[in-house]
């Protein structure tokens, strides 16, 4: 049980992330998260309002369980695999989360600032959850698909534009970390 709780070296789950990759490549499948999003909306009847949505939903049920596994999975590791829910963070990034107002930093996997049920009574926090999902969205939907699908899947099966998006993702992710968020924070 010892082994399971532990975090696994990268000699461990690279190569098993690179056998999943191979099979789905050998299946002829591509991984990626937010292909479900289509699929679920396509489920619930997006199609009859959007072209976008018109596609054989079910050749996608595949994907379907690697999210339902994905968020079981997830579930099961917080909840039963991890002795606290707190992060092996720098201390000198804690230290700069809290002067931000991030009390929670080093004590809970995501900031309670943000993501407790507290935020939801305030305007700001409100709006940075809101406008940030729609960047997201768009952006996922602009770049054809999301981190996981273009990084892991993408840049497996060697394709320029998942090399892009990848480099877009770090660009964005260091302007957002460096330019954005002290002026939100």
């Amino acid at each position: 049980m010892e082994l399971i709780l532990q975090p696994w070296p990268w000699y461990v789950s690279g190569p098993l992330i690179a056998l999943v990759l191979f099979l789905l490549l050998f299946a002829g499948k591509n991984f990626g998260m937010s292909s479900n999003l289509r699929t679920l909306c396509t489920i619930c009847g997006a199609d009859k309002k959007s072209d976008f949505f018109k596609f054989n939903w079910k050749s996608q049920k595949w994907n379907l369980v690697v999210m339902i596994g994905a968020i079981i999975g997830g579930f099961i590791g917080a909840n039963f695999l991890t002795e606290s829910t707190a992060v092996a963070i720098n201390p000198e990034t804690v230290e700069q989360l809290q002067e931000l107002g991030f009390s929670s930093a080093g004590n809970a996997y995501l900031p309670t600032e943000l993501y407790g049920l507290e935020a939801l009574t305030d305007i700001k926090s409100i709006l940075i959850l809101a406008i940030g999902g729609l960047l997201v969205g768009f952006g996922t939907r602009y770049a054809g698909g999301c981190t996981s699908g273009h990084a892991i899947s993408g840049l497996s099966n060697l394709q320029l534009p998942s090399l892009i998006a990848v480099i877009g993702f770090f660009i964005g992710g260091l302007f957002m970390i460096h330019v954005l968020y002290p002026l939100i924070f």
